[in-house]
């Protein structure tokens, strides 16, 4: 009875256990967060946009006759209202339409390094202007021959997706949102620039989406470079030997000189070897004797003339 007792005991317990409930995980989330940049992708493009930046300020040196500098400061993503309460009221703004998405890119410049420039292109030596004031249509026109060197040099960043980037009209910070869908996330590259003394920010402004379209080429285009290395057969010991530099020299070997004449040599003297001239040299590789051989000359170099081949070395006999 006491067994009977124990089983029923033991069954029910096990039917407790059954309908205990279990206990519910509840993370919270914050939907701000949603779509953002992971670490590998801001390396990414941070990578290829410091190249950009090397290649547009090559460019604007040759165009513009002066040293300047451009690089990339930060890479950063936040909403289109975030963006549009922080730049200033007289920023040179010039969208960039992509034949892709439908989507723009913005241009980004600090009103006052655009003075500087435009100076320069005037034929000037780059002087900031002491008081900051708009920009006229006139400076605008100046401006427009930079504007497109920079776009070619994007353009050619982007090469792998065969794309298109026209450059529009300068535009008033109001206008950003026209160009931008008004829940869109920006990626905003933060570069600085310096040109005749003045250092501001210059930046260039991208639809989250577009970026997630130039990412997975890059990465498609990487995956690619790296299946085709697979591909690569190694090449063999002898082949990269092939590649490989030695010491090679053609010597008279085995020859013996009085100490005494050594420590009487002069500038201008000359040292008998007491080795007849019909006698033939050795052509060495690291002091490894490969064939007999006699010096001569090849037009206006010197050369060695084959004879035959040695002995095999001690070196390999060891």
């Amino acid at each position: 009875m006491s067994q009977v007792a124990n089983l029923g005991a033991d069954t029910t317990d096990s039917h407790s256990n059954k309908e205990k409930p279990r206990e519910r995980i509840i993370n919270p989330c914050n939907f701000r967060y949603a779509g953002r940049l992971s670490n590998e992708n801001s390396r990414t493009l941070t990578a290829l946009h410091e190249k950009m930046a090397v290649n547009i300020t090559n460019s604007l040196e040759v165009y513009l006759g002066t040293s300047l500098q451009i690089r990339l400061l930060s890479l950063e993503q936040m909403a289109i209202h975030d963006y549009t309460s922080g730049v200033p009221a007289n920023s040179y703004l010039v969208p960039c339409a992509l034949n892709i998405m439908e989507n723009n890119v913005l241009l980004e410049m600090d009103i006052p390094l655009v003075f500087p420039i435009i100076d320069l292109l005037l034929g000037g030596s780059g002087n900031a202007l002491n008081e900051v004031r708009e920009l006229t249509e006139i400076d605008e026109e100046i401006m427009q021959s930079i504007t497109n060197l920079i776009v070619a040099e994007i353009g050619r960043t982007w090469r792998t997706l065969n794309l298109l980037l026209a450059p529009g009209h300068c535009i008033k910070t109001p206008g950003i949102t026209q160009i931008f869908p008004v829940n869109e996330k920006l990626v905003l590259l933060m570069f600085e620039m310096s040109v005749g003394g003045t250092t501001g920010p210059f930046n260039i402004v991208l639809p989250t989406s577009f970026v997630g379209f130039l990412l997975r080429h890059l990465k498609a285009g990487q995956s690619k470079k790296i299946s085709s290395l697979h591909h690569l057969a190694k090449p063999s010991l002898r082949e990269r030997m092939l590649e490989c530099e030695f010491d090679v020299a053609v010597d008279i070997v085995k020859m013996q000189v009085l100490v005494r004449d050594l420590i009487d040599l002069k500038t201008g003297m000359v040292l008998r070897m007491k080795a007849p001239i019909k006698n033939q040299g050795q052509i060495t590789v690291e002091n490894v004797s490969i064939f007999d051989a006699s010096p001569v000359r090849s037009g206006a170099m010197k050369a060695a003339q084959l004879l035959a081949r040695s002995q095999e070395p001690a070196m390999l006999k060891e």
